[in-house]
């Protein structure tokens, strides 16, 4: 009769040599990947786990920024959209809106990429991101798609207000191009949010990135006006701009004209460059984290 060992984790008695067999299946060798491929559940969790956070203060992060997207069509079509002015043809207040929208997308996407990595290293909870089972690719992706979620649910409110606003018309003879420059926007701002959290070690330092780059940025992209109207230096200055062709391209969707160039091809060509941006900045976010640059140090 064979002899008797007991697993610790197991309520049956097995024969020693079945006992080895089975610790041997239930704790592979040490450094032996158990998942193999994508880790989908911690993944999810990790989405659900940002989302949930900017979804407890809704009010802050959801209706707040809808709001004040909204002052900014009020205050800009009573003041600059009297007397039936008009923008590329279409009224004033029409002209704005699309780009507010996506002015209101890409703040609040880098808000929510910027905060989660910069608290963990502020408070000493970095390692909550850093030890689960997730690669870096994973933890991106999470962080990514979390910002990138609360883009469009912050899009969607803003756009279902101004439906409601006298004098704006929202069509969508282009509905490719509002999808593609959103999400093209948002993950821009995405990347860049997080990028600044790896980098900053305080607060003051993302206050910084988003007074002196991101506000300024957005507020020169072409929001309020056709930069067919500027001089030919800040016309130039306003083409260098990459937050130029979000808004631009956007507005395209909505109005069919574009102050990027004529026809769908440029709008097409400056969607393509924003898709290879986005990439670019998604291989240094990534070189980042895999080097673990000022997060494991």
């Amino acid at each position: 009769m064979d002899e008797i060992s007991t697993l610790p984790d197991r309520n049956v008695a097995l024969p020693r040599h079945d006992a080895g067999v089975v610790a041997s299946r239930a704790f592979p060798p040490q450094g032996v990947p158990v998942i193999h491929g994508i880790n989908r559940y911690g993944l999810w969790t990790l989405y659900m786990k940002e989302v949930r956070r900017f979804l407890k203060v809704q009010t802050q992060t959801i209706w707040a920024p809808a709001v004040t997207t909204l002052l900014f069509l009020v205050i800009f079509s009573v003041a600059l959209g009297r007397s039936g002015r008009e923008m590329m043809g279409v009224p004033f207040a029409s002209f704005i809106a699309p780009g507010l929208i996506a002015m209101g997308m890409m703040q609040n996407a880098f808000a929510n990429s910027s905060f989660s990595l910069l608290v963990g290293k502020i408070q000493g909870t970095i390692i909550d991101y850093l030890m689960p089972p997730l690669t870096e690719g994973e933890l991106m992706a999470g962080i990514i798609c979390a910002a990138v979620t609360r883009a469009v649910m912050v899009g969607l409110a803003v756009a279902a207000a101004m439906l409601f606003w006298p004098g704006v018309h929202l069509a969508a003879p282009h509905p490719w191009a509002i999808v593609w420059f959103g999400l093209m926007g948002a993950v821009l701002l995405s990347y860049l949010g997080m990028l600044t959290s790896i980098w900053a070690d305080k607060f003051d330092h993302n206050a910084a990135i988003t007074n002196f780059v991101i506000a300024p940025l957005s507020l020169l992209s072409g929001t309020f006006y056709a930069i067919h109207n500027l001089a030919p230096a800040f016309q130039a200055v306003s083409r260098a701009n990459p937050f130029f062709y979000v808004i631009s391209g956007f507005r395209y969707g909505f109005i069919g004209r574009s102050d990027i160039g004529e026809g769908a091809m440029a709008v097409g060509w400056a969607g393509a460059v924003l898709g290879v941006l986005n990439c670019a900045l998604g291989v240094l976010t990534y070189v980042l984290l895999r080097r673990g640059w000022k997060l494991k140090s």
